[in-house]
């Protein structure tokens, strides 16, 4: 799900530089005598990294590396091996980069490693104080809203119970496909259309009230307008310098306030649904709002969540289950645009099972090639360079080097999904691995890690099942409707990524789409 920052996302401007340059200078000059003193205390046997400056660290060389962060990570990787440490101002974080290591911090010794460090107090404005599933530090507040959420709204039961609403977005994102074709030659913007139709069900399951099309957009802005003001900053790294973002915190402020005031009305209606059946005619019977009223937190003298506590949660089922899904959707639809024989063999497949009828969530289970097309899919493109930020509860040790308690541990999930430790020709989209070439992967990463799009271990991401629904169903349904072709005609992909909320493609995919024949709607 979502993240408050994504280290991947580093990213400084040249007015900063300035700014560095100064105070890194007289900070350095007026702490000299205290880092003397701490050179008499004992030294922490870190992973090896690249030298820094005082007090900036390796701030600057990621900054004029002109490489996204997951590339200078790639090249520190290179030289100093599957674990290192890079200073990043106030932060030190470690980077792993080795399945094993993976397995054997989040995997057996996984209550070590899950908790979460602390964060610039801006992102908590957004968390309600760490008061959601991704940003509570390990314990009871974090425990209990996981609980929540697996058990009430994730679980395989209760994912049955919002079939309808699945299908009804399906339908929706065919019908937007077919509408945009006809006004465009063919031609279709495939992000824009999949984030849309994951959007629909997620709300629905959210808020449990059916809303038009006008109020979804309207939501989705406030969603986007929150990750927006989330992209990180250079206080994030050195608090310091939090004097010369005071606009910035002030707008943050008045985004949060936005949030509240935007979201808060919807609450309330469904408060009041709840409590007079029949009341509303856009309620449905179920939301993951309902669960929120009267959850009991461990530990907590409140006997419900605030307001603002439930727009953070609410806030974080929406963004965590958006992006992911349609930029997966959006990077599958490019790999069989750039592999006209893999969708064929996967519309083949889709045919010979269903025929003439649309696919349905039960014909999935039924579709090996599909499953493995999937499964390639986020072992090439995994949501995002690096899992959510972890931190050790207590010190301990990995790989024979010291992992303190105040330090960022951070998992770079693309570089074990393309290591040729693990896969053969990893650099290939070849779903044919996964079906008669004898590779395998658990995503879960329980029996071991070789790809963890969803993370792995105690902080896994509650919505990998519906997640992978999803993807499965948006992917098949699209290449049942439609034969997709690139825009230009003859143009190849680019599949250069860049880092926003997700990593996205660079060049927002445009593709041409011709019905295949008529079906069942």
């Amino acid at each position: 799900m979502s993240s408050s920052l994504f280290p991947s996302s580093v990213s400084l401007s040249s007015h900063y530089h300035l700014i560095f340059t100064l105070l890194a200078f007289l900070i350095s000059v007026l702490i000299f005598f205290l880092t003397q003193k701490t050179k008499s205390k004992k030294s922490l046997n870190l992973p090896p990294g690249p030298p820094g400056w005082p007090i900036v660290g390796n701030l600057f060389q990621v900054a004029n590396s002109g490489k996204p962060f997951f590339e200078y990570v790639k090249d520190m990787k290179a030289k100093y091996g599957s674990i290192f440490t890079l200073k990043m101002g106030t932060r030190t974080m470690i980077i792993i980069t080795d399945a094993k290591l993976v397995h054997e911090a989040m995997i057996q010794k996984g209550a070590l490693y899950a908790s979460r460090p602390p964060e610039n107090p801006t992102r908590n404005i957004f968390s309600a104080n760490k008061f959601t599933v991704n940003a509570a530090v390990y314990g009871p507040v974090w425990k209990s809203l996981r609980r929540n959420m697996v058990q009430n709204m994730l679980s395989s039961s209760r994912i049955k119970e919002f079939k309808s609403v699945r299908d009804n977005a399906m339908d929706k994102l065919i019908n937007r496909l077919k509408f945009e074709a006809e006004k465009n030659n063919g031609v279709v913007w495939v992000l824009k259309d999949a984030r849309f139709a994951v959007f629909c069900i997620l709300v629905a399951m959210c808020f449990g009230l059916e809303m038009d099309e006008e109020k979804l957009e309207r939501i989705d802005q406030v969603m986007k307008n929150v990750l927006l003001t989330l992209d990180p900053r250079i206080d994030d790294y050195l608090p310091i310098l939090s004097m010369f973002f005071s606009k910035q915190r002030k707008n943050a402020l008045k985004v949060r306030k936005e949030q509240v005031e935007f979201m808060v009305p919807f609450i309330e209606q469904r408060r009041r649904a709840i409590q007079n059946p029949g009341s509303d005619q856009t309620a449905t019977t179920f939301s993951y709002l309902d669960t929120l009223f009267d959850i009991k937190v461990e530990g907590s003298k409140k006997s419900s969540p605030s307001n603002e506590e439930l727009v953070s949660l609410l806030s974080e089922f929406l963004n965590g289950g958006t992006d992911t899904t349609a930029t997966a959707v959006e990077w599958g639809i490019a790999q069989l645009i750039d592999n006209p024989e893999i969708q064929a063999k996967l519309y083949q497949e889709i045919n010979a099972i269903v025929g003439d009828k649309k696919v349905e969530e039960k014909d999935v289970e039924k579709m090996p090639y599909l499953q493995a097309v999937v499964k390639e899919l986020l072992r090439k493109h995994p949501p995002t360079h690096f899992v959510l930020t972890h931190a050790v509860t207590e010190d301990t040790s990995l790989g024979g080097y010291d992992i303190p308690t105040n330090t960022n541990v951070e998992v770079y999930t693309a570089g074990i999904g393309e290591d040729p430790k693990l896969w053969t020709n990893p650099e290939k989209f070849d779903p044919e691995r996964f079906v008669s070439k004898g590779e395998e992967a658990d995503i879960t990463g329980v029996t071991g890690v070789r790809m963890m799009p969803f993370g792995v271990g105690r902080r896994i991401c509650p919505g990998l099942a519906i997640g992978t629904i999803h993807i499965h169903l948006m992917l098949a349904r699209m290449v049942q409707e439609f034969e997709w072709s690139g825009y230009p005609p003859g143009k190849k992909v680019d599949f250069t990524g860049k880092m926003e909320f997700t990593v996205v493609m660079k060049e927002s995919l445009r593709a041409v789409i011709k019905p295949r024949g008529e079906t069942v709607l």
